[in-house]
């Protein structure tokens, strides 16, 4: 297993790799200018964060060119089922049903996601037979 595939990323570096899944590959310059539309956060505190990234293996650094271009190393759905089987395991023993209940139960779903939840277990329930 890579260590990417064993990293978590922090809350920081989850926002970096959010820009990087949205925009794709990019300088340090242009993610930082856009954490800074959210908050100030300075030039070397991002520089800091994506050489730390790739060292951690979440994401990949190309030095052909004077500026550096990092890229994320894993997709967005592949970092999501990562930290969700995590978070399953860690909060609710491993038991989605509980996670599934606790999330219905303490947020009013709209018609259209009970809709969608019903065709997930429907399209589940048939993968079974």
């Amino acid at each position: 297993m890579s260590q990417n595939q064993t990293t978590r990323p922090t809350e920081a570096e989850l926002e970096i790799l959010q820009i990087l899944w949205e925009y794709g590959a990019s300088s340090v310059r242009f993610v930082n200018d856009k954490l800074n539309e959210e908050r100030e956060v300075g030039y070397t505190t991002t520089l800091k964060l994506m050489q730390i990234m790739a060292d951690k293996g979440l994401v990949r650094r190309n030095t052909e060119s004077r500026t550096h271009i990092y890229e994320a190393a894993a997709s967005e759905a592949d970092m999501q089922q990562r930290l969700l089987k995590r978070f399953v395991d860690k909060a609710f023993r491993g038991s989605a049903m509980k996670m599934v209940m606790q999330a219905l139960g303490n947020h009013e779903a709209s018609a259209e996601e009970l809709d969608e939840i019903k065709a997930l277990i429907r399209r589940l329930e048939s993968e079974d037979k």
